[in-house]
């Protein structure tokens, strides 16, 4: 028995599960007038109902008790304090410290970094004005019409989906499309269709050699040069976000053009630092500080509110709940906004990448269940395809049903259509249809007694099916700041009680390693036998279909 299973709290949860787990939430609704009202909390504008969730107070009190018992106070406190807790890489974790703008230092290693990342920001804001404004043109003299950002992973992610989740507010200054993809049809298809004249490239990577980016970096650069560019004109025409200086300078890009990242900023954690760039030009400098903003009041909130009303704990401990205590497997995520689209994928790298891991911070193995898989997409057109699993499925998935109360440019009838519909789905969730009901709704269909009951049988849901609800005014870049960092702490208090660590990825890095081995490979370049015989064949069957005829 590990540490975690052999606490009290854990073992009083375990109890509580087996008696909860006979209870319908249909019952407790019935029971209790006040249990919506009891299970609600508001915080940067967001309002989070979690009273549709196989939970009592007592239950939710245990839960408090094991994220205590497990230090997660002590731990938030040493991430906010840039404490080391990236154990294995021996590294702070302050992504918090990229939009703090309360005036206070921030210290790693005894420097305040808030000075640099201060700095940043107005190179960002500069940079951003100098092309929205034309100041910043093309060799030709022509100002930039079109920004081409290429990532990868947190680098691709983040910028991509906060700037189609904001597509309201978007600049009319310059157009950008995302790149991460190595198959050359993305990078194909993005160029095609430009002037090399109008056109930036901002290339992201932390090392400047990335495998995928680095290879759409020198695509977008071969595209350019043939298309008419010299070497020199690279520099108005290539931007990087990396750490190494020296890389980017001798591609060609301008040293007052590369933009710095930091060892204690995880790449699924790199949109608030500037990765974000892309979103700023974009969306406009106003706009992306906007999105730190909101990210900063959720910190404020994390670092503050009790854990009974503290959103990211509350929404923490309920995943822990059911991935430990109820066998659930995934996590899934609804918006019901078109623009939002995107976040179920944000939030899958951020959860999976952080706590998808088997061996505890001391390096033995896990005796419980971690991080479940994060899937979803939109709503309302899951609902006509997968949401039969979570209707009708022999197990449970609970769900986070994401929506906006008002939306830009749309009648109302279309946006109350969206919000019964989603309403709709959590009610259904949670009462199910009983036999009886379903028995019932058959009669006067001129069906015999047998065939009445074998249909009723199928149409049949059980109900008590666990979601919660988060609503917010409107999404702007404020309220999409928190909303993204409230769910960058749900992973991190999970992680904490779970006793990982969430700041490393070492299966992302093996992946990384063997590509560029089996590249080699696959270039001549290494010898085909030291491989595993299937990935012999793999390669040897490559090369001869791509072998000169």
């Amino acid at each position: 028995m590990s540490r975690l299973t052999s606490q009290p709290a854990w073992q009083r949860l375990s109890q509580l599960a087996a008696t909860v787990r006979d209870t319908h939430m249909r019952d407790w609704f019935a029971d209790d007038p006040s249990r919506a009202s009891a299970m609600q909390t508001e915080a940067c504008g967001l309002f989070l109902d979690y009273s549709k969730n196989r939970v009592t107070a007592e239950v939710m009190d245990a839960l408090m008790t094991l994220a205590e018992a497990q230090g997660v106070d002590a731990q938030r406190k040493a991430m906010f304090d840039g404490k080391h807790i990236n154990s294995t890489e021996d590294r702070a974790v302050l992504h918090t410290a990229l939009r703090n703008f309360s005036g206070e230092p921030v210290y790693v290693d005894g420097e305040d970094v808030m000075p640099e990342v201060l700095a940043t920001l107005d190179k960002i804001e500069r940079f951003t004005d100098a092309v929205h404004s034309g100041n910043h043109k093309g060799y030709t003299g022509k100002a930039i019409k079109h920004i081409v950002a290429i990532g990868i992973g947190g680098s691709f992610l983040g910028p991509k989906i906060m700037t189609e989740a904001l597509k309201p507010y978007t600049s009319d200054a310059v157009h950008v499309h995302f790149v991460a993809n190595v198959d050359g049809c993305h990078i194909h298809d993005v160029l095609s269709s430009l002037d090399h004249e109008e056109t930036l490239v901002v290339m992201s990577s932390k090392s400047f050699s990335t495998q995928e980016t680095l290879q759409n970096t020198l695509s977008a650069k071969d595209w350019f040069l043939k298309a008419g560019g010299k070497q020199e004109d690279i520099a108005k025409h290539f931007v990087a976000v990396s750490s190494n200086v020296k890389a980017a300078t001798e591609f060609g890009i301008a040293e007052e053009n590369i933009f710095p990242m930091w060892d204690w900023v995880g790449g699924r954690y790199s949109l608030w630092s500037a990765i974000g760039l892309p979103i700023s030009l974009a969306l406009g400098f106003d706009n992306f500080k906007g999105l730190l903003e909101g990210a900063h009041e959720m910190d404020n909130h994390f670092k503050n509110a009790p854990f009974r009303s503290n959103m990211p704990m509350l929404l923490a401990m309920l995943g822990v709940w059911y991935r430990n205590f109820f066998e659930a497997q995934s996590h899934v995520m609804l918006p019901y906004y078109h623009y939002l689209r995107g976040l179920p994928a944000y939030v899958q790298q951020l959860d999976m990448e952080s706590n998808g891991k088997q061996v505890t911070q001391a390096g033995t193995p896990v005796d419980y269940p971690t991080g479940p898989i994060i899937w979803g997409s939109e709503g309302t057109n899951g609902q006509h395809s997968f949401h039969q699993l979570i209707h009708q499925g022999s197990g449970i998935i609970p769900a986070d049903f994401i929506m906006p109360l008002t939306v830009p440019n749309q009648d109302d009838t279309h946006h109350a259509m969206l919000a019964s519909n989603c309403f709709g789905q959590t009610q259904a969730l949670m009462q199910g249809k009983t036999f009886e009901e379903c028995y019932a709704d058959l009669d006067g269909k001129g069906l015999d007694d047998e065939e009445r009951t074998r249909l009723a049988h199928h149409k049949t849901m059980p109900g008590n099916k666990p979601s919660n609800t988060i609503l917010f005014e409107k999404l702007d870049p404020f309220t999409l700041g928190a909303l993204v960092a409230m769910y960058e702490h749900k992973v991190f208090v999970q992680g904490v009680v779970w006793e990982l660590n969430s700041f490393d990825q070492w299966g992302v890095e093996l992946g990384k390693v063997l590509g560029n081995q089996v590249l080699a490979g696959i270039q001549g370049e290494k010898d085909s036998s030291e491989f595993d015989t299937s990935t012999q064949q793999l390669i040897d069957r490559f090369r001869h279909t791509n072998a000169p005829k």
